[in-house]
């Protein structure tokens, strides 16, 4: 510092002064005197640190606990499955919040399938006017029109080519989409409709006298050409446990309650199985990892809050937490189950032992799933009730930094204090410094002044020594 190079060098220049370092003194005496202040608040600080870090660390394994039951929830492992024997007719898929069960027997006898259409070869531009596509039923002899369905009409310009009529097709969103087949006889405009029986379609057209060929496009079933109807609209036919059953589309909403299907291929006198398998093994390893996460969460809090040693042993947010976690046991998890149905985690063999850890009650979850697998099942989806709806509103309880109640509302705390006493350890410090200096100082003149008596002492020391000496 400055001042101490001031000091010392004054003090050198006396030579000495009184002997004593009084740099280093002004010094130890600052440090003397701030030393209690200052050892407070470190102590302070550092004991703020480790609540901190034990609260973070109770947080950050909540919401890790919350995030990874979210995740297999929605892996959908824990509900039952349905799945299909042969993989290449058909797909099965769970609806959410309903439990199908059992095995049905599945044939597909045919596809849903759109129209395609095809105009003869063009050869030049195909004049203008206007194109009508009219919906219905339609076979290679007959149109049904349906009269729920307003026709489309689709202006064509002159000059138009078959790919600028084509994008005028698609341009008005009538459902039927078109695109130019160049085949070995010329280019082709080629329409394709929607799946399903009723979106048979016909296309008629208005042309414009001095500007002729739009009517080559046109095609009804009358029109004698049924060669240009490539492929017709029809429906899914298929049998479920013996019973046929069509749909417009090969997506088919709950042909029995529980599952969806999305038809693949057909399989005609080669019956397939659906099979609808229960989770219960995926449920007990399920539970067996749940306890033992929960247990990770327990051990923490039991160390941080212990009465001895445990940094958090007085903290409102982990005892809040050490409350709530006694509660989730018995706390009904699913109050919208039906009478008799698994309500809480009880119900699933989780258990509480004295230490504040989870033990597996593995015989009353077995109990629980043969009495009803449907109920547990209900109980592992990411909906507002269940396992997943109670720990992750645990964990968001517990970790709110609005509630000073709550873990995060000390980690929020803790770190305002220990921002604080940091401003206060720095100006301790400055305290500190100033009065060293002004300490420095004063000890300087002090030790200037002894060193001038030192002086006047050692001369007139001489001159007696001198005196005497005449007088010998």
């Amino acid at each position: 510092m400055e001042t101490t190079s001031a000091t010392s060098s004054i003090i050198s220049a006396l030579g000495g002064g009184s002997g004593i370092d009084m740099a280093a003194l002004a010094t130890t005496l600052a440090g003397a005197q701030f030393a209690p202040r200052t050892d407070r608040l470190t102590a302070r600080s550092e004991l703020l640190d480790r609540q901190i870090s034990a609260a973070a660390q109770l947080k950050s394994q909540l919401q890790q606990l919350s995030s990874a039951l979210g995740d297999r929830m929605r892996s959908g492992d824990l509900s039952p499955q349905p799945s299909v024997a042969n993989s290449a007719v058909a797909g099965a898929s769970l609806v959410a919040g309903m439990t199908p069960k059992g095995t049905f027997s599945l044939e597909v006898l045919a596809l849903a399938s759109g129209q395609t259409l095809t105009s003869p070869p063009v050869t030049a531009l195909p004049g203008s006017g206007s194109l009508t596509l009219r919906f219905g039923t339609t076979t290679t002899s007959q149109f049904t029109a349906d009269p729920a369905r307003a026709a489309v009409a689709i202006p064509i310009a002159a000059g138009a080519t078959l790919t600028q009529v084509a994008a005028a097709i698609n341009g008005a969103g009538a459902g039927v989409t078109a695109y130019v087949a160049n085949t070995a006889d010329g280019a082709r405009l080629v329409l394709k409709g929607q799946d399903g029986a009723a979106n048979g379609f016909v296309l008629e057209a208005s042309e414009d006298p001095a500007d002729p060929g739009l009517a080559a496009l046109a095609w009804s079933p009358a029109s004698a050409a049924p060669e240009r109807l490539l492929g017709a609209a029809i429906d899914a036919r298929f049998k479920l446990d013996g019973l046929e059953m069509t749909s417009a589309s090969n997506t088919v909403s709950q042909p029995a309650p529980g599952f969806d299907l999305t038809l693949k291929g057909t399989n005609i006198g080669a019956t397939t199985r659906i099979t609808v398998a229960e989770p219960g093994a995926a449920i007990a390893g399920f539970m067996q990892d749940f306890v033992t996460a929960l247990n990770e969460v327990a051990s923490t809090l039991n160390t941080a809050t212990d009465p001895l040693s445990g940094d958090l042993a007085r903290d409102s947010g982990a005892r809040a937490l050490r409350q709530e976690l006694s509660r989730l046991v018995g706390s009904t998890i699913m109050p919208n189950a039906a009478g008799g149905a698994p309500r809480t985690l009880a119900d699933l063999g989780l258990a509480t032992q004295r230490d504040g850890t989870f033990r597996l009650d593995a015989a009353r979850l077995s109990a629980t799933q043969q009495r009803d697998p449907a109920g547990v099942s209900a109980m592992f989806t990411t909906g507002l009730y269940g396992v997943f709806a109670a720990v992750d509103g645990l964990a968001r309880k517990s970790t709110s930094l609005t509630n000073p109640g709550s873990l995060g509302g000390s980690i929020n705390r803790y770190t305002k204090q220990r921002t604080q006493i940091t401003e206060d350890l720095s100006l301790l410090t400055e305290k500190q410094e100033a009065f060293r200096a002004n300490l420095a100082q004063r000890f300087a003149v002090a030790d200037s002044r002894v060193g001038a008596s030192r002086s006047t002492l050692s001369f007139l020391q001489g001159q007696i020594d001198a005196w005497n000496g005449s007088r010998n």
